[in-house]
């Protein structure tokens, strides 16, 4: 079943044009791994998948992006769907961890509060719920008051995907979610991937073939903003068409 939908997609930064009219189905659960060469457009289209671009200046966003959304497909970009919002349900995980500078219990428990206006029980409950889900609550249970900048990389970026989760999304879109951290804590999160993939969608960008052969379901490659092919899995399988791929992409 598709859970994201992309007809037509065109995105303009200052006039200068990014994606050209991209069309792009995703199914639900995943993960679908974009690649593509820098500056191919895949952060971009990313983006546009919970109008994240609308917070750089002079976007301009034309194209359908639709999502299934409590099992209806809604018009992301419909005049009655706030950005805020959207983003509540299809959250975001960033290349570099980027925790607030405060406590790990406040990195989840002040946005419920700043933003869904939850009371104080309902936080802790969803704090508590969603660093279990990240696989971290046993590594900071017993030290929640600490900084979030006290924790390691991966623990970092598992908290930044905790707080995603904490708002209760059905789609998760990561970009290039493990590019910082080293090869013992990248492999830990994309077994966390791969088990959150049975209840959210996941959307993930990446920069590295052998990731995709690991972690994608599907595995697709943007081609200058313009184009998307999607890839055989026979073809990261196979060493020498292996070999060849990443000679036509990096």
């Amino acid at each position: 079943m598709t859970a994201i939908e992309i007809r037509t997609l065109r995105v303009a930064f200052g006039g200068r044009e990014v994606l050209h009219g991209l069309d792009l189905d995703v199914a639900q659960g995943g993960p679908t791994v974009l690649l593509g060469r820098s500056g191919s457009g895949k952060t971009t289209l990313l983006r546009a998948v919970n109008r994240l671009n609308e917070c750089l200046p002079d976007c301009v966003t034309t194209g359908s992006v639709r999502l299934r959304l409590a099992g209806e497909m809604v018009e992301a970009y419909g005049p009655d769907i706030r950005p805020e919002a959207l983003r509540m349900r299809v959250g975001m995980v960033f290349q570099t961890p980027n925790p607030l500078p405060a406590g790990i219990a406040e990195n989840i428990a002040l946005p419920l509060a700043l933003a869904h206006g939850l009371p104080r029980d309902e936080r802790e409950a969803r704090m508590e719920a969603s660093l279990m889900e990240a696989g971290l609550w046993d590594e900071v249970k017993d030290r929640l008051a600490a900084p979030a900048a006290s924790l390691s990389g991966g623990q970092q970026q598992r908290l930044c995907l905790a707080r995603a989760l904490a708002a209760r999304p059905e789609v998760l879109l990561l970009d290039e979610p493990t590019a910082s951290l080293d090869y013992q804590a990248a492999r830990g999160i994309e077994e966390l991937l791969l088990e959150l993939s049975t209840r959210y969608t996941l959307l993930v960008v990446s920069h590295s073939l052998n990731q995709a052969r690991r972690l994608g379901r599907d595995v697709l490659v943007l081609r200058g903003g313009s184009a998307l092919e999607a890839v055989d899995r026979a073809a990261l399988a196979d060493p020498e068409r292996f070999s060849r791929l990443m000679d036509e992409l990096f």
